[in-house]
């Protein structure tokens, strides 16, 4: 008898490892992000996934997903989409990346020179290896960007350091990166 609820345990574990809500980490929440820098026009902008990369306000919601929430594992950043496969962020700090993000989609690979662990709330912000983002404008909105020691990466010319606001979310959207 016993032997049979060992298995039965195990098998109700199993199958909350995979569910994308136990995927967050004990006592995390699903959370979306809004760009704060006063005086400019990213305030305020909600990131989007877009594009293979993080978007703050933009501007055409067919582009990529109209909601985008995000939750923490193990230093690790992902967005929510409510099914067992993962989208998870990464970041390009190399010389060539200069702070890239962007992210893989189920089992797809990291790219070269990527990290996917750093991430981290720290009063109220989201941060990757403990600084804050940059948004650089575009024609799409404000492409964000990690910071990698240049001020202005990917040779974009209007770029700010942002506070990277985390807002809980009690009820998740779920989104399908492309």
């Amino acid at each position: 008898m016993q032997l049979k609820n060992l298995a039965l345990a195990a098998s109700v574990v199993a199958t909350a490892a995979a569910s994308p809500a136990a995927a967050a980490d004990s006592g995390s929440q699903y959370f979306g992000v809004i760009a704060i820098h006063s005086g400019s026009g990213v305030q305020n902008a909600g990131f989007n996934a877009a594009k293979g990369g993080l978007i703050a306000g933009l501007k055409d919601k067919s582009a990529g997903c109209e909601t985008t929430n995000f939750y923490i594992s193990e230093g690790s950043l992902y967005i929510y989409d409510n099914t067992a496969r993962t989208q998870e962020i990464f970041v390009d700090r190399s010389g060539m990346g200069q702070g890239l993000i962007g992210y893989t989609v189920g089992v797809q690979p990291a790219p070269k020179n990527t990290e996917r662990k750093g991430w981290a709330i720290k009063d109220t912000h989201l941060q990757f290896d403990g600084s804050d983002l940059i948004a650089c404008a575009t024609a799409d909105g404000y492409k964000i960007w990690a910071s990698a020691g240049v001020a202005a990466p990917g040779g974009y010319t209007d770029c700010v350091s942002i506070a990277a606001r985390v807002v809980e979310i009690a009820e998740p959207v779920a989104c399908w990166a492309t």
